[in-house]
């Protein structure tokens, strides 16, 4: 760890030295050091046990101290590890105490360090060590001594070390439950016969064996003593191609069913005419593997041939560097077709791998083909026909294109009669219709995997093998138009991250027997209400841009019982909160990624909140418990409203408002218009009207020219509805004048004057209203049914009868500006009725 600031060193002090702390030529012991060199001695030891270069897991059970450049075991680890992983270090030795202290450790991972030496004592506290790896390190001889106390070591692996000779000591007869064990590495050149004799009893599950880049001696009977069910053989034959003959008759009659052998041929193409693979057809082994290594059309026709003739059902060629063997005359010779469970050829360079006998022969017989990553690009017409027997095909990974896949000139009618499984996943294919030409005519295709193309971007129509069930489309380019290019038999079908948006509902409709469905990674944008899929049982839509679900989305699913839908933007709504409610409820669909990934993003406040943490208020949601509040509420509010009706004479503003509108109502019917007849209205109680006539009359009737008036005992209508003739009259006045006394106040007429003034001000404008207060009166005493009359006195200038004789120039100036200049009227109501009366 790196050391504190060098500030905090700055000011501690450095006392004088005493003198004696000055030996010449001699270091000065601790006692002498001064404070700040102690200062940096605790730093640094602080730092040493600070740092912890173990991951040590909550219940000390498991340590990783991988690559850490170690140079020694930690101390301090806990004693109860059952697992050690010390591997890519630099340590160079194990001591007796470096793991005396965990009793308890069953796998112990020593591998890629620089271990030279292990000490006899290492392992004596470590009885239930099972899983010893120490691959990759410098041993220059077994450990046996150190092995010695592993009563229960079942994996060991010592190989690719340093040691000469792989003889093993008595010490591992001993260890009775050894299961796998690997030894070698680049410097054994020689193994002699009896190397392995105590193996004899000994029945292992996997031997694994590496030996120099060309092995020098193998004596015959060395692999004798071994019974294993798996014989890992890296050694490099290069210069002595005659020992695998001895290897093989050496591993007769043995219970050994795997074999692989790793760089075989490593430097070199095999050229001799000796058989290098005689001997197989004699083993029991039914997987044969060859990894690396270099093979020419001699050699693998060779190991054709006896794997011909061997119990051999299952080959693979991998990473193997082949060529051809232009100097081979192949037209005399055996075409080699063996009857092979499964042929596995992968990560192939040269495709002439395929057509290496310049036919497709061998392939006959396969039952299971896969050729993974072998460069090639073409299939040839005669391949297909050559592919007879084969159940399962898988060629992903290579550089297939349409027209190089799908030749019209081809036969595939019949071609493929046995072919179920056909993978084309991880090629360069863009068309859906030309994969649908090339396969609809094999009768009993039920799988195709077709992901990680470039396919679904074209409009097409396709025609589709009926006996398809399971279609793989992920990693793709789907959109909508794609359902109409998809086969209706599918009972599986993978869309997934394929950029498909939109779905078609149709597709759905015409496809009865789809039971699971996988859109997952896609940017579907919402989910239709009307999806019907009846038989779906299995949907994936995580990953997608569709933010609401409810319960309807999936109601058309009856029989859905898994659905995975997270990691998409949620509206953490109601919708949702009711579908998770309703799922929690019925127990169906499973959600089979809650609660991860499942995340609100709208709306904001909740934004980036898991939705298992989402809880709307109790009556948000709750629907029944929401109307049921509503009701409760309304009838509440309904009270209420009654009681103030009462208290505040609501029952009289609407018996005023109906007269109101039935006057109106009546005066449209007979098409009269608004036309002012009147200078003004003038609103008063019968106790004021001596003061009306005599005053207010006198002085405006009087000018010149005069202002015309409306007084209800001289210019109402006789015989006419009351309500009628207010209504008419203030509708045909300029302006309505409100005589304001304490008997205005009683007066119920007056207030409906009112009431029908203030309504006419709504629509004309208050200015139209004039208040004269005759003598005062108290606003705030007012009855509630004056309210508005409160209202206008509050905030509107009215004008005040003086008792003064001296002020009531003024007064009538003021009035006759707020009535404006006289003239300019109609008619009088009397003067048109007479008018009326005179034309009938």
């Amino acid at each position: 760890m790196p050391l504190p600031a060098p500030s905090l060193l700055l000011p501690l002090a450095v006392p004088p030295q005493p003198p004696y702390c000055h030996a010449g030529g001699h270091a000065a012991p601790p006692s002498c050091w001064h404070p700040g060199v102690w200062c940096l001695v605790l730093l640094a030891l602080a730092g040493d046990a600070a740092w912890q270069p173990c991951r040590i897991d909550a219940d000390n059970r498991t340590g990783l101290c991988k690559g850490q450049d170690l140079v020694q075991v930690p101390h301090g680890l806990p004693s109860g590890l059952h697992s050690l992983d010390l591997s890519y270090n630099k340590l160079q030795e194990i001591t007796a105490g470096d793991f005396a202290s965990m009793t308890q450790l069953r796998h112990l991972d020593l591998g890629y360090n620089n271990i030279s030496r292990i000490s006899p004592n290492a392992f004596l506290s470590n009885r239930l060590l099972e899983h010893l790896r120490l691959f990759n390190n410098s041993l220059k001889r077994i450990p046996a001594l150190a092995l010695q106390p592993l009563v229960n070591l079942r994996w060991l692996d010592m190989s690719n070390n340093l040691y000469r000779s792989v003889a093993l000591d008595g010490i591992f007869g001993r260890l009775q439950q050894l299961q796998e064990l690997s030894l070698g590495g680049p410097l054994l050149q020689d193994i002699l016969r009896g190397d392995f004799a105590i193996l004899k009893d000994r029945a292992l599950q996997k031997f694994a064996i590496k030996s120099a880049s060309s092995l020098r001696r193998y004596e015959a009977g060395a692999f004798s003593w071994l019974n294993t069910t798996e014989l890992w053989c890296d050694m490099a034959l290069d210069e002595s191609a005659e020992v695998l003959p001895l290897m093989l008759r050496d591993l007769r009659g043995k219970p050994l069913n795997y074999l692989r052998f790793r760089n075989l041929f490593e430097f070199t193409y095999y050229t001799g005419d000796a058989d290098p693979f005689d001997g197989l057809a004699e083993l029991q082994i039914t997987k044969l593997v060859f990894y690396r290594g270099k093979f020419n059309e001699n050699l693998l026709r060779l190991a054709l041939l006896n794997v011909q003739r061997s119990h051999v059902r299952d080959l693979a060629l991998v990473a193997i560097d082949f060529a051809r063997s232009p100097w081979q005359n192949s037209s005399s010779m055996e075409a080699p077709a063996p009857r092979l469970d499964r042929l596995l050829l992968q990560d192939i360079s040269n495709p002439d791998v395929l057509r290496f006998d310049w036919t497709f022969t061998w392939f006959s017989g396969v039952a299971a083909l896969s050729i993974i990553n072998v460069n090639f690009n073409y299939v040839p017409c005669d391949a297909w026909g050559e592919m007879r027997n084969v159940e399962a095909l898988d060629i992903s990974g290579n550089r297939l294109e349409d027209s190089y896949i799908y030749n019209q000139h081809c036969h595939y009618e019949g071609v493929m009669p046995k072919l179920e499984s056909f993978v084309l996943a991880t090629n360069q294919l863009l068309s859906l219709a030309v994969v649908a030409a090339l396969t609809w005519t094999w009768p009993r295709l039920t799988r195709l995997d077709a992901s990680h193309n470039g396919l679904g971007s074209l409009q097409e129509t396709c025609q589709w093998s009926p006996t398809l069930r399971w279609l793989a489309l992920h990693h793709n380019r789907v959109t909508a138009g794609t359902f109409g290019c998809l086969p209706t038999t599918l009972e599986y079908l993978d869309l997934s991250y394929s950029q498909l948006d939109r779905l078609d509902m149709d597709y759905f409709t015409r496809s009865p027997w789809l039971q699971e469905l996988r859109l997952s990674g896609n940017k579907i944008k919402f989910i239709p209400s009307e999806w019907r899929c009846p038989r779906l049982e299995v949907l994936a839509i995580d990953g997608n841009s569709f933010g609401v679900i409810n319960h309807g989305s999936f109601i058309n699913m009856p029989r859905l019982i898994s659905l995975a839908a997270g990691n998409n933007p949620y509206h953490c709504t109601c919708d949702l909160y009711l579908f998770l409610e309703e799922t929690w409820r019925r127990g169906r669909p499973t959600l089979t990624d809650w609660p991860h990934n499942w995340t609100c993003y709208h709306p904001e406040p909740l934004l980036d909140t898991a939705v298992a943490a989402y809880a709307p208020r109790p009556l948000e949601c709750n629907v029944p418990a929401l109307v049921a509040v509503a009701v409760a509420s309304t009838a509440v509010a309904v009270v209420v409203c009654a009681v103030l009706c009462w208290k505040l004479d609501a029952g009289w503003y609407l018996r005023a408002t109906y007269q109101l509108v039935r006057a109106k109502y009546g005066r449209q019917r007979t098409g009269a218009t608004r036309r002012c007849s009147y200078h003004a209205f003038i609103s008063y109680s019968c106790a004021d009207a001596g003061w009306v006539r005599q005053e207010l009359l006198h002085r405006l009737e009087s000018t010149t020219p005069p202002y015309r008036l409306c007084i209800h005992e001289r210019d109402f209508t006789p015989g006419r509805w009351i309500i009628d003739n207010i209504v008419e009259n203030i509708e045909r006045s300029a302006k309505v004048i409100f005589v304001l006394s304490r008997s205005f106040v009683d007066s119920e007429w007056c207030n409906y004057e009112l009431y029908f003034a203030h309504q006419r001000a709504v629509g004309l404008g208050s200015e139209d209203v004039i208040l004269v207060v005759k003598e005062p009166i108290d606003a705030q005493g007012l009855p509630r049914r004056f309210s508005r009359l409160r209202k206008m006195l509050g905030t509107k200038t009215y004008l005040e009868w003086p008792q003064e004789p001296g002020r009531r120039p003024f007064f009538w100036l003021q009035l006759r500006s707020l009535l404006g200049s006289a003239g300019g009227l109609g008619p009088a109501a009397s003067e048109e009725e007479t008018a009326v009366d005179a034309t009938t």
